[in-house]
């Protein structure tokens, strides 16, 4: 609930906590937070709702909101919170994509292969085999270029960041990539293999997915020339 908010988090929540303001346990996480924390200080029902729907959608607090809130001894704290935030998830939403994370998780700790072929084959637009399948230190040395121009970066580079950190990591848990192949390389699949696994025709550059279809048919009827 903290990240996927707006403004839940930075520049909110994230300096109560370094204040020793509130808890970790005690600041807004959710737009579920707030409803329920105000029923529980005894505000009316319907009123709390509504401060939830004001406060989530990022339109603040009314006059008559805050009020409301001063009634009930909310702390300030907690009503200045409520004044920042600009979009929040609700609870189940959350639990939701924490339950996905763990699923993610497992499969990155005991299958990594499936883990690490299928995170790249969900991005294969932005993987670069002439510079991935290079090893490690080709790896570590465009990520280091890449850091280095700090927020400079551009989206398309912050996205390639994010695949040569996770190559890096692959690389650093002994497994390794099997070099693209004219014949055994699938279009846009990223596939486990004895030698590795093997990157899809589209991770080379110049190649669209248009292309790499093209090929996988065309060797259906034999050898090129």
């Amino acid at each position: 609930g903290l990240s996927h908010g707006t403004d839940v988090w930075l520049n909110n929540a994230q300096e109560l906590v370094r204040s020793n303001i509130a808890t970790l346990s005690e600041v807004i996480c959710t737009r579920d937070d707030i409803m329920i924390y105000l029923i529980n200080r005894g505000m009316d029902p319907t009123m709390a709702f509504k401060i939830m729907e004001n406060v989530r959608k990022g339109r603040g607090l009314a006059p008559e909101m805050e009020e409301a809130m001063h009634e009930k001894a909310i702390p300030e704290w907690y009503i200045q919170s409520c004044k920042k935030i600009k979009y929040m998830f609700p609870k189940a939403h959350a639990a939701a994509y924490v339950i996905m994370a763990f699923r993610i998780a497992w499969f990155k700790v005991y299958y990594p292969e499936a883990f690490y072929s299928t995170y790249f084959t969900v991005r294969a637009d932005d993987f670069d085999a002439a510079l991935i399948l290079n090893g490690v230190e080709t790896v570590r040395s465009n990520i280091e270029e890449l850091e280095s121009k700090g927020n400079k970066l551009t989206a398309k580079e912050r996205s390639v960041l994010t695949i040569l950190e996770v190559a890096l990591e692959m690389y650093m848990r002994s497994l390794r990539f099997a070099p693209i192949d004219l014949y055994k390389s699938d279009a846009n699949r990223f596939l486990i293999t004895d030698e590795g696994i093997r990157p899809p025709l589209n991770a080379m550059q110049g190649v669209g997915i248009n292309a790499a279809r093209s090929i996988v048919e065309a060797r259906k009827e034999g050898e090129f020339i």
